[in-house]
């Protein structure tokens, strides 16, 4: 008598959505990014649905940007925050895997997988307030040595969070994030008028006063006479003041573009002579990787996970050398030829880093539990 098979059960997979109810970040974007694709190959691969579930938990007060996901979401409560992540969820989710993308997830949970994108709470203390230091030394450690698998976003944050104490390399994996929802976006220039940069040269960077960013080189790097004809475009939530109170000099060639839409900072991107990035520690580099995307070379510190990331298509200057950083810059604008060049190899490294290729990367190491 032959024996009959029985079918396996897919993997049930709960995302933990707690950070839909907080301001939109960049790791916020990265993990929708990962959620909306890997949604879709599971739609669209039978075989890939057989092997696994996804659902989407969130809070109360998470509804309404889970809503722009355009996916299926369960409101679990009660509770929100760090206590709806601590406790409700690990509760209700018994008997299936808590799949938690922005850096926490809950600690009482075994059968967990969790995101780590950096160890930069580890190895830039100053960057961040008491609190959170505090919280995340407690959290991560724990989480690294209960939960399944840690995920991470480069080999050099693999590497960092073994170094750390957080997760061994044998706990770890690397998924790396894609860029290519830049390209999904139309330009909006109308952010170049709004600005007062219809005819202007400017080099665009973040408006970050966390002292790892380094912004302060870059100005310092805009003092400088060779690029008093150039404009320094900073987007972001930090503002002159900002900086000032931070005890930085701010050039009248600065201009501040406050919080940006896609469709604007896509504009940006695509008008700038290039990108500057002065980091001092990264975790991956995503802006200036996106930058890279439209063709905007960039020029980047030679620290953290930035040379695995850009590779040899950006330029390099020293982080603490503002001459460097504006040789580079006077050099990128009159070399019409060196331009060119950087802008098409720009192209040639952002394009491997796609989002449906990450969400298949998470995909196989869920399985692989």
């Amino acid at each position: 008598m032959t024996e009959r098979k029985v079918p396996s059960k897919p993997r049930k997979v709960v995302i933990n959505g707690k950070f839909l109810s907080g301001v939109p970040t960049g790791v916020h974007r990265v993990a929708e990014e990962l959620i909306r694709h890997a949604r879709a190959i599971i739609d669209q691969n039978p075989e890939v649905s057989k092997k696994i579930e996804l659902d989407l938990w969130i809070p109360h007060n998470a509804e309404a940007n889970a809503k722009h996901l355009s996916m299926p979401y369960h409101i679990v409560g009660p509770l929100t925050g760090n206590l709806w992540e601590q406790f409700t969820l690990p509760m209700r989710a018994r008997g299936r895997t808590i799949l938690s993308l922005c850096n926490v997830g809950p600690m009482a949970s075994r059968d967990a997988v969790t995101m780590f994108h950096d160890a930069q709470v580890h190895l830039a203390p100053d960057s961040y307030s008491l609190p959170f230091r505090l919280w995340y030394r407690l959290h991560q450690p724990v989480s690294g040595r209960r939960h399944r698998k840690i995920l991470t976003v480069s080999h050099f944050s693999r590497e960092q969070l073994q170094r750390v104490g957080v997760a061994g390399l044998d706990r770890t994996a690397v998924v790396h994030n894609g860029v290519d929802h830049v390209l999904s976006t139309a330009p909006d220039d109308g952010v170049l008028h709004r600005l007062g940069l219809d005819s202007e040269t400017f080099v665009i960077a973040l408006a970050n006063t966390q002292p790892h960013k380094n912004i302060g080189l870059l100005l310092k790097t805009f003092s400088r006479p060779e690029l008093k004809s150039a404009k320094l475009v900073l987007f972001g939530s930090a503002r002159a003041g900002d900086f000032v109170a931070a005890g930085h000099a701010v050039p009248d060639n600065v201009v501040f573009a406050g919080r940006v839409s896609d469709p604007e900072l896509r504009s940006l991107y695509g008008h700038a002579l290039c990108i500057a990035f002065p980091s001092l520690t990264e975790g991956f580099g995503l802006p200036p990787l996106e930058a890279m995307t439209t063709g905007c070379p960039a020029i980047v510190a030679p620290h953290g996970a930035l040379p695995e990331i850009c590779g040899d298509a950006a330029i390099y200057a020293a982080a603490d050398d503002p001459a460097a950083w504006a040789s580079a810059i006077v050099r990128l604008k009159d070399d019409g030829d060196l331009r060119d060049d950087r802008r098409a190899a720009a192209i040639r490294q952002s394009a491997s880093f796609t989002w449906k290729r990450a969400a298949n990367q998470m995909i196989e190491e869920l399985l692989k539990l």
